[in-house]
């Protein structure tokens, strides 16, 4: 009886010492690593932690692609990937080369003018989730698209990556693209925010837009991407706006983007549009890409020294950064998803299906299309036997290409086409033109 009562006196007592220990483990796990607390007590937690020089170095990127987090925290860094049309390039080399990866291919997508052409919510939200899994591939945490900027001029180099000329059919198609990107655990970013429309001079040209069309043409996208798809990341534009630098616009940044419309994601730079430290900090701005020049801690501290800028609004930004990241899941998980193909067949196939959903014909005289076999068919111009994923932040370098010559003749026959030289212009030769 006395040993039994001594077992049982031990074993409460090897409890009480274990069920001590399990609680003093729960009790020194961090409030910000704790999952089961609300978001704004683990973000307010984190930044509670965090010195004024580890809150301003994650106002900056130090590569360019990748944004510091705080390693004495355990918070990981931020590494964002260009688009909207497939992973470009660099993205894989910034991180990757020294580990000795070469091959940097990816699936290139149509491009945004294209997915608009199919006027399909099923197709862009497709779109969507196929880019977001190669993201995710490539441990990339945000997606640096869709761009909805709207189309006022042709001479826009960059309107392929946009979604047309018409608000309501652009802030449709990027509301399912964005949900489509979220939905895989990558942050999608709409750009450029905002009336950029033209590449000349886009540092310098002001955009000096009437109230009623700003918010009629120009804003309308950007507001769905905000109120509708919830997108964790707005990227200001090159231009000024009403003479202001977009990157540090406190109506548009402040009093449309966040008080307005109630975006609680990241406002980011495009790459080197920041002009001013206290313009782009008073003026709403979160982060500077794609490395620091005028958010850095060389910069500020004076400034907060002085009274210019409050410790208050660099705690802001920073809640805004964690807190995106805390949504998404990145605080305490990385994005990596080894179990998605390299070269998926199935984001392949979405591709090609996307093409053919997006090819428009307007009307079809006497039935000429499609086209049967012909005498001859001529191929001519200077992208016929190259291909091309456009240029600048569009550019991919995909697996597998097609060009227009090699198409033409699979679908005709070898030796029904002829493809044009430079050298064959004056040749007195009839053709059927294609």
């Amino acid at each position: 009886m006395k040993r039994s009562t001594a077992i049982c006196a031990m074993s409460a007592t090897i409890w009480a010492v274990l069920s001590c220990g399990q609680a003093e483990r729960k009790a020194e796990t961090p409030v910000y690593l704790d999952e089961s607390r609300p978001l704004e007590e683990r973000v307010e937690d984190a930044l509670s932690r965090m010195t004024l020089e580890e809150k301003v170095k994650i106002l900056h990127a130090q590569s360019k692609f990748s944004s510091a987090g705080v390693p004495r925290l355990g918070i990981p860094d931020l590494w964002t990937t260009d688009g909207p049309h497939g992973i470009r390039p660099e993205v894989l080399w910034d991180k990757w080369r020294q580990a000795g990866w070469t091959n940097d291919s990816c699936v290139a997508f149509p491009a945004l003018t294209c997915l608009a052409a199919t006027w399909s919510e099923e197709m862009s939200a497709l779109y969507g989730k196929s880019i977001g899994e190669e993201a995710r591939y490539r441990e990339k945490d945000v997606l640096l698209g869709p761009g909805v900027n709207i189309y006022r001029t042709p001479l826009n180099g960059r309107n392929f990556e946009y979604f047309g000329e018409d608000p309501y059919l652009a802030s449709e198609i990027a509301e399912h693209y964005i949900e489509g990107v979220q939905a895989e655990g990558v942050i999608a970013t709409v750009k450029h925010f905002a009336a950029n429309n033209q590449e000349w001079s886009r540092h310098h040209a002001s955009s000096d837009v009437d109230e009623r069309t700003l918010h009629e043409i120009y804003f309308p996208a950007f507001r769905k991407a905000v109120e509708k798809a919830h997108v964790g990341a707005v990227m200001t534009s090159y231009n000024p706006v009403f003479g202001v630098h977009a990157s540090e616009n406190a109506y548009m940044n402040v009093e449309v983007l966040r008080n307005m419309w109630g975006f609680d994601g990241i406002l980011m730079s495009d790459w080197t549009s920041v002009y001013s430290t206290s313009g782009a900090v008073n003026g709403g701005l979160d982060l500077e890409c794609p490395k620091g020049v005028y958010l850095t801690k060389e910069r500020i501290m004076p400034l907060i020294e002085s009274g210019v800028i409050s410790e208050e609004t660099i705690d802001r930004k920073v809640y805004n950064i964690l807190s995106t990241l805390d949504r998404f899941g990145l605080l305490d998980k990385p994005v990596l998803d080894e179990s998605i193909e390299k070269d998926n067949p199935e984001n392949a196939a979405t591709a090609l299906e996307l093409a053919r959903e997006g090819i428009v014909m307007l009307e079809n005289r006497g039935g000429e299309l499609p086209y049967g076999k012909r005498e001859r068919v001529l191929v001519m111009g200077p992208n016929a036997c190259v291909t091309t994923t456009g240029g600048g932040s569009g550019f991919v370098t995909p697996f597998h290409t097609v060009t227009v010559a090699d198409g033409i003749k699979k679908q005709f026959g070898e030796k029904y086409v002829q493809v044009l030289s430079d050298d064959d212009l004056y040749a007195d030769i009839s053709y059927d033109i294609v």
